[in-house]
């Protein structure tokens, strides 16, 4: 895994293989990791039109080699993962509006 990534793969507990889209990263200076947040590629909106999002710390590989995703463990770490993924939907929300209208 590395930053600006389009796609990973992840490996979920029966061991199968299901490849995501990285909605995006960001660096915590707090918990000294980096996150990605991401959801499976081909995956149906369910009634309320939400997808679920899925989000893990990963520590990047050194020297281009492929970083290793690992669980969130903390609620702080979740709590914060919240804050940013609701700032960058706000702004994603802003950015499909037509000033103009």
């Amino acid at each position: 895994m590395e930053h600006g990534e389009a796609n990973i793969t992840i490996v979920d507990e029966e061991g199968n293989e299901q490849l995501c889209e990285v909605l995006f990263t960001f660096d915590a200076e707090q918990f000294g990791k980096s996150y990605v947040l991401y959801y499976p590629v081909g995956a149906e909106e369910d009634e309320d039109e939400t997808i679920e999002i899925l989000a893990s710390s990963f520590v990047p590989g050194e020297d281009g080699a492929e970083g290793e995703l690992k669980p969130i463990e903390t609620d702080e770490e979740w709590d914060m993962i919240e804050e940013m993924l609701n700032t960058f939907l706000a702004e994603d929300e802003d950015e499909d509006e037509d000033p103009e209208e």
